[in-house]
């Protein structure tokens, strides 16, 4: 049996007294909302944090007018009217039900990056003499990389991006409202543009006409290999992909060929194959590499589609196995 590390836990109840507590513990603390993400790394040794900081009693996280506070959790996303729908599909894809329940928007859009060398037990990765990302020097997937190459999985970061999201982040001296594109960077380990004493409180986002693809082994429960949103702008088309990079993107040349046109077949098989040239995934996850970039195509179509208004249903319900 898996166990916990022992750490001290505090539950402050509002913004600025966790701020102050995060100021105060330094390097020794790390956030929690749901707990769905960080407590099974904790478990494994990947984070061994002295005090635990809850964001659960905050009422200023549960915010639902004009912006989403980052604590609501991904049910109430998927429940809410105020929902675009691709952010709906996005939630309503994480995981399981139960797991929705739990984990929160905020924990999402800061899930850890993962890697087959990386989310194993303690014993399994020390067999191996640890990885880039923990302990160890050597990136097992590409072991010349002077960068670790672990995937992000998060499902909401695309759907948010596509929408054009801001985010609010908050420390005890002073706060910031950045892009969302900003608050990621392309490294397995610094994939946070997010400093440690800074917590991310509220999502601004266009409600616009959006949707979101997901490929994965099962029609639950399972990260994304392969994740596709899209939303229509009054400028324009924009595409997002996850799970093919160590963060999530705005496809820059997609969406600038996108400004202006009307979708017609034409224009959504040329942004298809914009899209899917910059679909660069590595062997750290599940499904063969190969056939997951070649699928990334495919996958932009079904979006553009869906966003035209085709009737998409029976091929959402193949893929996904579900009705979202």
């Amino acid at each position: 049996m898996l166990r916990l590390p022992w750490f001290d836990y505090r539950a402050p109840t509002s913004i600025k007294e966790a701020a102050a507590i995060l100021a105060g513990e330094g390097p020794d603390a790390m956030l929690v909302a749901g707990g769905t993400d960080l407590l099974p790394n904790m478990k494994r040794r990947q984070f061994a944090p002295k005090v635990l900081v809850s964001l659960r009693g905050i009422p200023e996280m549960k915010a639902l007018n004009g912006v989403f506070g980052a604590g609501l959790t991904l049910t109430e996303i998927v429940r809410s009217a105020k929902t675009p729908a691709g952010l709906r599909q996005a939630a309503g894809q994480v995981a399981t039900p139960q797991l929705q329940n739990m984990g929160t928007l905020g924990g999402n859009l800061c899930l850890d990056t993962r890697c087959n060398y990386y989310n194993q037990t303690y014993e399994w990765r020390k067999a191996i003499d640890f990885c880039m990302k923990k302990d160890g020097k050597i990136c097992w997937v590409a072991t010349g990389s002077k960068r670790c190459v672990a995937a992000s999985s998060t499902d909401c970061a695309p759907a948010l991006l596509a929408l054009g999201a801001t985010v609010k982040l908050v420390s005890s001296r002073d706060e910031r409202t950045i892009s969302l594109e900003e608050l990621y960077n392309n490294d397995g380990i610094e994939y946070l543009h997010r400093r440690p004493d800074e917590i991310l409180t509220t999502i601004a986002f266009a409600n616009v006409k959006s949707t979101y693809w997901k490929l994965r082994r099962r029609g639950a429960f399972d990260f994304p290999v392969l994740g596709v949103a899209a939303a229509e702008h009054p400028d324009g088309v924009r595409i997002a992909l996850g799970a093919v990079a160590s963060r999530p993107f705005l496809v820059e040349k997609a969406n600038e060929f996108l400004r202006g046109k009307r979708l017609d077949d034409a224009t959504i098989e040329e942004a298809s194959r914009l899209a899917a040239s910059r679909a660069k995934p590595m062997d750290n996850a599940d499904l063969d590499l190969y056939w997951r970039k070649e699928v990334a195509g495919e996958f932009v179509r079904y979006a553009l589609r869906e966003l035209r208004g085709d009737d998409m249903r029976e091929v959402r319900l193949r893929v996904a196995r579900q009705m979202i």
